[in-house]
């Protein structure tokens, strides 16, 4: 297991992404949280725990946090390799986060 170490914010992510709680998820974005995944944008605390109830329906996953790339304190781009029960398993996807102080105001989740 690789432990890098990521801004607080992105940690929250990861670590809230591995309890597979949908409402942990949503709470480490702000009021204004933008997720982009599979071709689909979700704003909110609500649109947001909804996605990660429907992700962790769908499959069961894990995700290793491989490599941290930071093109600005709020801009941060990990690739991470997600292994579980789903088609293709496993995939190294990128994360890009956008930080805004203590939380995360966008992710874009692509391979």
């Amino acid at each position: 297991m690789i432990h890098l170490p990521l801004p607080a914010a992105v940690a929250a992510y990861f670590a809230a992404d591995q309890q597979n709680n949908p409402e942990a998820v949503a709470r480490c974005f702000g009021a204004d949280g933008v997720v982009v995944d599979e071709g689909a944008v979700h704003v909110g605390p609500t649109a947001i725990a909804a996605w990660k109830d429907s992700a962790s329906a769908r499959f069961r996953y894990h995700c290793e946090p491989l490599h941290l790339a930071s093109t600005s304190e709020d801009r941060h781009t990990v690739t991470g390799r997600l292994t579980g029960d789903f088609p293709g398993s496993p995939i190294e996807l990128r994360y890009a986060f956008t930080v805004d102080g203590d939380a995360l105001a966008r992710l874009e989740i692509g391979a």
